[in-house]
């Protein structure tokens, strides 16, 4: 989008849009506010941790928001609505399909668990499993598209994508005001895009990535997006091997910060969670606390933090 795209002004607008048609489909997720020391954290005198547990969201992630706003934007034709998928953003489009009453298909890659498969299915979408990588199951839905005619719904990389999940940022600032840091994982792109539309430079917006999924990072020391190799135990739903367009352009303008995560962090993060909350959420949710956990990001004395805990499509026999 060219520098004069007023996302803001999408980001209200979808808000809206979705207060008027989806009212009933789409949740406001709980804010906790945590004492640092109930998170096993020594940090800074006076540091206030948030927890936005956007992982409660329907559908089981932020994607929700997205997919619903891309449906709710566009008619939808006969041959209904495809997508390309780690399972988060196919999960979130099945939802919103069904409340639609259209066609879903959801092309996944063989990474993608089976507990996300399944429920999918039990959505009503067609399932396809293509090659091992997102980027396979890309390819053969953009095919499909093409054929059919479907309304194609890409993961992250669409205004409308980018858009809806920019209405977290809103909600985080109506229930709690302007943080002063919001650490948000990052794959494709479409969460901290639109978080960083909503937010600018008036809250510091962190990009955090597995290291063995460093999109944004790698597109930096690039200088522009570049494909990566992508694995570890967030490659399910952080598995985009380049990151958005639309995302680069934004955390050009907005995002300083792009640090690097080892999955042992994530996975002992995840566990935390798991343990200590019952909060049960996948490896890319546990991020931000990861990098509370390591020191990778240390908050300013009195800093007000928000972690975004983004999604909760785990199977559960892993949390142990």
């Amino acid at each position: 989008m060219g520098a004069t795209f007023d996302w803001r002004a999408e980001i209200e607008g979808a808000a809206h849009r979705m207060d008027e048609r989806a009212g009933r489909f789409l949740l406001e997720t709980p804010l906790w506010k945590v004492p640092a020391e109930a998170l096993g954290l020594n940090l800074a005198e006076g540091v206030k941790v948030w927890l936005k547990l956007e992982h409660l969201q329907t559908s089981g992630s932020f994607k929700a928001r997205g997919m619903m706003n891309r449906l709710l934007a566009h008619d939808i034709p006969a041959s209904g609505v495809v997508v390309a998928s780690g399972g988060n953003a196919g999960i979130a489009t099945a939802t919103a399909a069904r409340a639609l009453g259209v066609r879903c298909e959801v092309f996944l890659p063989g990474v993608s668990p089976e507990a996300k498969r399944a429920k999918l299915r039990a959505l009503g979408a067609e399932v396809v499993v293509v090659g091992e990588a997102y980027a396979d199951a890309l390819a053969a839905c953009l095919a499909r598209q093409l054929e059919t005619g479907a309304l194609l719904t890409h993961a992250y990389d669409q205004p409308e994508v980018v858009a809806g999940a920019g209405t977290l940022g809103r909600e985080i600032e109506a229930q709690g005001g302007l943080p002063d840091s919001v650490l948000v994982s990052v794959g494709g792109g479409g969460l901290i895009g639109g978080l960083a539309a909503w937010f600018e430079q008036r809250s510091r917006v962190v990009a955090l990535e597995p290291e063995r999924a460093p999109t944004l990072f790698r597109a930096r020391e690039a200088g522009a997006p570049v494909d990566v190799e992508v694995g570890g135990v967030a490659a399910d739903s952080l598995g985009a091997k380049r990151i958005g367009a639309l995302a680069w352009d934004i955390t050009q303008q907005h995002v300083r910060d792009a640090l690097l995560l080892p999955d042992v962090a994530i996975r002992a993060a995840q566990l935390w969670l798991w343990k200590e909350l019952k909060l049960a959420v996948e490896p890319a949710a546990a991020l931000p606390l990861a990098a509370l956990q390591t020191g990778a990001y240390v908050p300013r004395v009195g800093e007000k933090v928000c972690l975004i805990v983004c999604g909760a499509n785990v199977d559960p026999s892993t949390l142990s």
